[in-house]
């Protein structure tokens, strides 16, 4: 008896599980959506530009975190009016003559955090300046997001020619929701004191799946902060990578230089091979804790607010990690 089989058959299973996978996604989506935070962004930026003697007291009670009290108002004015000053204002003007687009982007973010977090309280959302401090271009507290926007010019921008490009490359408008949402995931994130390479790969494996659930709405490589170049070439090394972790028994080593060689931001990842370092993006631990991450959520049946402060040791046993081959 002979038996024929199409191969149609063979990928119809995975064809349905793929098709009720989308479903539920943007089941989820619609219910996160229908939360409906909504912001006014306060432009405090603007505030200051058109402000008149005169108009200080009035931001200084409405701002007052934003004023130190050494300085007058005449002190304000002065350096409102200083050239570079107005240069930043000119600049942000054209970036940011309207804010709608990264409104809605923000209004997501805090949608998705009030979802995971029913807790959350929606912040007061202000933009300023402050020089182009791009290490400071984000600061969340419990009742303020501070968004320097001077610091996301676009990557090309003049302001930015003495920045090496590994960080001008990510000081654009569509990062700014991408940076919140990494303020965000710190304060959600407990784990112990980072002592080994493998502490420090799943801290920050937590913040880019928070980001994954946060910002679903901004691809892969702008959550990493990676061009979709790098991130093809993570994915395609990531055997390598891994098998590199493992022979040299780099994932428990308290060896205080390997967060700089593959963790903290740089223009390459260093493993000290030529052919390897020229071609690689930094932050390639960063990147292979993304994967272990998600394979633990994968794996196991917990909730996001569980992972954030479960052992970096507890995921990495239980992920059941494999890299791409």
């Amino acid at each position: 008896m002979s038996f024929k089989f199409s191969m149609k058959y063979l990928f119809l299973p995975l064809f349905i599980l793929v098709i009720v996978s989308c479903k539920d996604k943007n089941k989820l989506e619609q219910e996160i959506a229908s939360i409906n935070v909504d912001i006014n962004v306060e432009r405090f930026d603007r505030y200051v530009s058109e402000a008149s003697l005169n108009d200080f007291s009035k931001l200084k009670k409405a701002y007052p975190f934003m004023f130190s009290e050494r300085d007058t108002d005449s002190t304000w004015i002065e350096t409102k009016n200083d050239t570079l000053q107005l240069q930043l204002f000119q600049e942000v003007d054209k970036t940011f003559g309207t804010f709608s687009d990264t409104e809605e982007e923000i209004e997501s973010l805090f949608n998705h955090i009030k979802y995971y977090f029913p807790e959350f309280n929606p912040p007061r959302v202000i933009t300023t300046t402050n020089y182009v401090r791009y290490r400071d271009r984000v600061i969340v507290t419990d009742t303020i997001s501070l968004i320097a926007l001077d610091s996301y010019l676009g990557s090309n921008h003049e302001f930015y020619s003495n920045i090496p490009k590994f960080i001008t490359s990510n000081l654009r408008k569509e990062q700014i929701v991408v940076d919140l949402a990494s303020q965000y995931a710190e304060k959600y994130i407990y784990q112990k004191q980072k002592k080994t390479l493998l502490d420090e790969m799943i801290y920050f494996g937590k913040q880019l799946y928070f980001k994954d659930v946060s910002i679903p709405f901004k691809s892969e490589a702008e959550r990493i902060g990676y061009t979709n170049e790098q991130l093809n070439w993570a994915k395609s090394n990531e055997s390598y990578i891994w098998r590199y972790f493992v022979e040299r028994e780099l994932l428990f080593s308290t060896d205080s230089k390997l967060p700089s060689r593959f963790i903290n931001p740089a223009p390459f990842s260093k493993f000290f091979l030529e052919e390897i370092d020229t071609d690689s993006p930094g932050r390639l631990g960063q990147y292979m804790g993304w994967q272990i991450v998600k394979a633990y959520m994968n794996q196991n049946d917990v909730s996001l607010k569980e992972m954030l402060i479960t052992s970096a040791e507890d995921i990495f046993n239980n992920s059941k990690f494999k890299p791409r081959k």
